[in-house]
């Protein structure tokens, strides 16, 4: 039965000489994989460079239930990206976040939150002009809400070691390797207190920024059975250096 859906791609690999199999979060179905034949081919209707990670679509599928790879009928741009192409800040943080998603989204069923969430705050990447450097901190902590297990905001200066595992600030380091330190704890906590409406932005120095990722991404491996590696981070070491 053909369906209209809107997705977001989130990854694809070669299948063929001229087909791939992409995996897009549809609004309609949650993950799902498409064997799209001939995209790679001079006459095709689709054209690879529109399954670019975190490109947003709006598509014709024809869903079958149960089946490992569905198929499209047709494809196109949702939104026109006007500067995440040619911004190698944005370009680097979506191929990042689309690797987050990537290894964490499993569900192939609807949930209109985190869909709506990941849409909005692609478009929004897009367009901002201030704030970038920190925009996939705030985005982390924000997902985390979706993957269930946003981190408990109870800093004080009588708590202020924030503990990985257990994902709330306390008072004493840890016996384990996995927490935060006080100065960084701060951070931490203000971080999870900013919402994406406020116009001051959260200042933090290079290292503070980079050793927070470390510690969120961290966080993530922690709190998310099998995500491991993420490849993409290296890359944002250096391009906000």
């Amino acid at each position: 039965m053909i369906q209209k859906t809107r997705g977001i791609v989130l990854h694809f690999i070669k299948y063929s000489e001229t087909s791939v199999i992409a995996s897009i979060y549809t609004e309609k179905f949650g993950r799902q994989s498409f064997l799209i034949k001939g995209v790679r081919g001079k006459k095709s209707n689709i054209k690879a460079n529109i399954l670019q990670p975190l490109y947003l679509l709006d598509m014709e599928v024809n869903n079958k239930p149960n089946r490992d790879l569905q198929s499209i009928k047709e494809v196109r741009n949702a939104f026109v990206f006007s500067s995440i192409p040619h911004d190698i800040r944005k370009s680097s943080i979506s191929l990042f976040i689309a690797e987050i998603l990537y290894k964490t989204i499993r569900e192939q069923e609807a949930n209109k939150g985190l869909f709506d969430f990941l849409y909005h705050n692609i478009q929004l990447l897009d367009l901002k002009t201030e704030g970038i450097p920190n925009f996939h901190l705030y985005f982390l902590l924000q997902l985390s809400k979706y993957l269930g297990f946003y981190p408990t905001n109870n800093y004080s200066e009588t708590e202020p070691f924030f503990d990985l595992l257990n994902g709330n600030f306390v008072p004493l380091k840890p016996l384990h390797s996995y927490f935060i330190n006080p100065e960084l704890s701060l951070c931490f906590s203000r971080l999870i207190q900013y919402q994406g409406i406020q116009q001051q932005e959260i200042d933090l120095s290079y290292n503070q920024r980079i050793n927070l990722l470390e510690k969120i991404v961290e966080y993530y491996y922690l709190h998310n059975d099998g995500l491991k590696n993420i490849k993409s981070l290296v890359v944002l070491r250096d391009v906000f250096h």
